[in-house]
């Protein structure tokens, strides 16, 4: 068995790679931790799901492991991952799980957890569930009776929670705005359409017809193209799109222009900036975010700081450094004043304030950002050898005499994803047919390489 927990929780395909049995053992392991972390009451987890027709096997699997170990469970249903994490730190639980594949196809789906404090679970508990479950250890100890846990269910209340914090957030009068709403047929498909009406937005929706496989299917944040052409038709002033799990959020302006997290992150910042909100004018973000961005964030007098590719490794930084505000040019925007993780509705809300009170429209603002060619390519490779590709001589060769022959015009970026068995393969410069050429060929060769 490999490495379970990835940089965002436990993902494959399910009752294939994710199993029923596998999510009962994750609530066992993670019922035993996560009871030794409190003293006089039962644990409460929050369990929230998205859409994918999944969910209901492994919600009920790891359900079942978190009773058996004296857990009591409250189930949210279909909420999106910050909703999670918003209740779980409001209503005094003692961990989150979310039960979603994010932007992956329906028939992935994977386990977060987060902890009291609406983190994702530090790395530590997370090395303590997966050491369990990789050692077989027995850690339940059969209790019976009025020991075990019990299930709430809190689904229509919970999610009232979190549509009104998140109704309560804008300061603006945003009611003059017409937007076109991407929901990826995911978490946000009935929150949105509550959060906008009761902040007087004419929305017109799209992807907000979940039928268990649909979800992220030509919609949502990862194929944000219908979306765009929505906005055009519509006449729309912006376009949000968001992920599976709606902690993710790509935008179109006026004319369909695709705005991605670094654009976004640009406009937010600045605004943070001219209201005095922006601690140490600081903004975190990752390896990815492009030279473009970095090099307006300068002229805006905006200091940007790169972490790992990951939200969790944006937040650590985040939290090391004193930065309020930073996310990823996949859209994961953390406002960490109002917010403890990723959050699409959110997010969207913020960038819909900017707008409005700069006076100007969206196009304007985010063109302040002249974004370099990034050439982004995966080499499809075995699981297992995804972490060696530095390790291979002919790799690493063909790597440095890459950036040879860019002749110092640009920059590359080799990682391995998190969550799938691919190795990234990013290019950065002036010339993009040229970058193409030269991913194209890193990549045959990595995937020869670690096949």
């Amino acid at each position: 068995m490999g490495r379970l927990f990835g940089t965002d929780g436990v993902r494959g395909i399910a009752n294939k790679e994710l199993t029923g049995e596998l999510a009962y053992s994750l609530g066992i392991a993670a019922g035993y931790v996560l009871g030794k972390q409190v003293k006089g009451h039962r644990p409460l987890v929050m369990i929230g799901k998205d859409t994918r027709a999944s969910g209901d096997m492994l919600e009920d699997a790891i359900g079942a492991g978190l009773l058996s170990m004296g857990c009591d469970v409250a189930r949210l249903g279909v909420i999106p991952t910050p909703g999670v994490a918003y209740l779980t730190r409001t209503m005094g639980a003692t961990a989150g799980v979310v039960i979603s594949a994010s932007h992956n196809t329906f028939e992935y789906n994977g386990i977060k957890l987060f902890s009291s404090e609406g983190f994702k679970l530090a790395d530590a508990l997370e090395d303590e569930i997966e050491d369990i479950i990789k050692k077989d250890r027995d850690v339940n100890n059969h209790i019976t009776g009025a020991l075990i846990g019990r299930t709430r269910e809190q689904e229509k209340d919970a999610s009232r929670e979190y549509t009104n914090f998140l109704c309560r957030l804008p300061k603006e009068d945003l009611s003059g705005f017409k937007i076109v709403v991407d929901c990826a047929n995911g978490a946000a498909y009935k929150i949105a359409r509550q959060v906008f009406s009761c902040i007087g937005l004419n929305a017109v929706f799209m992807g907000a017809k979940p039928d268990g496989t649909n979800i992220n299917d030509s919609r949502g944040s990862t194929h944000p193209e219908s979306m765009q052409r929505r906005v055009i038709r519509e006449g729309a002033d912006l376009g949000l799109a968001f992920d599976g799990d709606a902690d993710r959020l790509i935008c179109a302006d006026e004319t369909g222009a695709l705005l991605d997290g670094d654009k976004l992150m640009y406009v937010c910042a600045a605004a943070m900036k001219e209201e005095g909100n922006l601690s140490g004018n600081l903004l975190t973000a990752t390896v990815m975010s492009n030279l473009g961005f970095e090099e307006a964030l300068t002229r805006a007098g905006i200091i940007l700081q790169r972490a790992d590719v990951g939200d969790r490794y944006v937040l650590e930084l985040m939290q090391k450094t004193g930065s309020v505000f930073g996310g990823e040019q996949s859209g994961h925007l953390i406002f960490l004043d109002e917010n403890t993780t990723g959050d699409g509705l959110f997010a969207g809300l913020k960038f819909l304030e900017a707008v409005k009170r700069s006076g100007r429209k969206a196009s304007d603002l985010a063109g302040e950002v002249t974004i370099y060619p990034q050439v982004l390519k995966n080499a499809k490779v075995k699981n297992e050898n995804k972490f060696s590709y530095d390790k291979d001589e002919k790799i690493t060769k063909a790597i440095a005499e890459a950036e040879a022959d860019m002749d110092g015009s640009g920059r590359i970026l080799i990682r391995p994803s998190g969550t799938e068995p691919l190795v990234r393969v990013m290019l950065e410069g002036a010339d993009g047919k040229f970058l193409g050429h030269i991913a194209d060929r890193l990549v045959r060769l990595i995937e020869d390489r670690l096949k």
